[in-house]
């Protein structure tokens, strides 16, 4: 993008009065921002109020500081030298993904940085909905839910398919760890340029939370990072929600893993339903709280899923690989093969079952005494089998 389009874009955007909305009848009535910006005040007038004429006539103070970090953000990803590149797109550019051309309102100006710049990432960029699914959840999930959340993208990203998700902490992360780590660990190639794609809530030039940095820049080294939003943009509550719109419309559906009643993963799963796509969620314990929002979507209709090859089938991707193994993420054979063999430690998985569960009740299943049960507790939770919750609590883990 060239300066003077580059000033017009964002001048378009910094109005203050004029939203998206009035934005995008601009760009119907005179084409680029450019002309927008070469016409009178009668002419603006037809397409808005007087005082958004006033606004738009006015070139905002902050226009010029955001123009040069913008140019400077850009220039610095080929300056990096490590092959992520930096991009901004805009809905009249062929690569444009087209899902968020269905939105009511799709953003006018979106950045970009990952892996781009080729004729076969443009053409992926553009139809990024058609071979991705999108993955949600608490942010605050319990062990097994983080654990599954892996499990499932390592699966898909191994099938071909790009997990969306957004950055957050909890589901969202151990999402896209488990795409990161599943299209690595694929036997065959997949002809996806991106693993992951991290749709974010802040400018790109910020990595929120904080502690997500690195993983945001291993997401910029083998998938996308995607935001709507100017660089310089703070973590702003109202952007979250937002953004859930853009992870519902870059994926053919939506995989919800687990989700409180009042949960920022229903919005993205509804908004998906509204946009005719499909939605899938994974069941969990009745006593959990992050299970709710997961049970109520499938009373809902949305599709119960115990696999991922439920999800393939339902997305209809004949293509798409399964040979992939996703137990292979959370789990080491050899020691599940030496529990499985080992009566003693395998009788307390099975008396722990699944749902989170104390010591007294773990006391009275097994008829251990405390000595001897916190021990094979202990050995479980180092191995990585059993997880200790607050409250006193422990939980199974999946692969165990």
């Amino acid at each position: 993008m060239q300066h003077d389009e580059l000033a017009a874009w964002l001048r378009l955007i910094l109005t203050p009065g004029v939203g998206n909305t009035s934005a995008r009848r601009l760009l119907t009535a005179f084409g680029l921002p450019q002309r927008v910006f070469q016409q009178t005040a009668a002419a603006l007038e037809r397409v808005l109020t007087p005082t958004q004429v006033e606004a738009i006539q006015a070139e905002p103070a902050d226009l010029a500081a955001l123009l040069a970090s913008t140019l400077k953000w850009l220039n610095g990803g080929a300056a990096d030298g490590n092959g992520i590149g930096r991009r901004i797109v805009t809905p009249g550019d062929r690569c444009y993904p087209a899902g968020l051309l269905e939105m009511e309102d799709p953003p006018l100006m979106l950045y970009l940085t990952g892996q781009l710049g080729t004729p076969d990432t443009d053409a992926a960029l553009a139809s990024l909905a058609r071979r991705s699914i999108a993955m949600v959840g608490s942010r605050n999930p319990t062990p097994q839910g983080e654990s599954t959340a892996r499990q499932f993208a390592a699966a898909l990203a191994g099938s071909g398919l790009t997990v969306v998700s957004g950055l957050a902490l909890g589901i969202d992360g151990a999402a896209h760890e488990g795409a990161l780590a599943g299209a690595a660990d694929a036997t065959a190639t997949t002809g996806n340029p991106w693993a992951t794609v991290a749709v974010v809530g802040t400018g790109l030039d910020r990595v929120y939370p904080a502690r997500h940095r690195t993983l945001a820049h291993s997401i910029a080294q083998r998938g996308l990072l995607i935001s709507e939003y100017p660089l310089g943009t703070p973590p702003l509550a109202a952007n979250f929600p937002k953004r859930n719109r853009l992870i519902a419309s870059l994926s053919q559906g939506t995989l919800v893993v687990e989700a409180a009643l009042k949960s920022g993963s229903l919005i993205t799963a509804r908004l998906a339903s509204e946009q005719g796509k499909e939605v899938f969620a994974i069941p969990g314990s009745i006593h959990a709280v992050q299970s709710r929002g997961c049970h109520a979507l499938i009373k809902q209709g949305a599709k119960l899923v115990e696999s991922v090859q439920d999800v393939l089938e339902e997305l209809q991707l004949p293509d798409a690989t399964t040979n992939f193994n996703p137990d292979s993420v959370a789990k080491n054979d050899d020691l599940t093969l030496e529990y499985a063999e080992n009566d003693e430690k395998n009788s307390l998985l099975t008396a722990m079952g699944y749902d989170p569960v104390g010591l007294d009740a773990l006391l009275a299943r097994t008829g251990l005494d405390t000595a001897s049960l916190q021990a094979q507790l202990l050995e479980l939770e180092l191995d990585g089998f059993v997880a200790r919750l607050p409250g006193g609590l422990f939980q199974r883990m999946a692969s165990a």
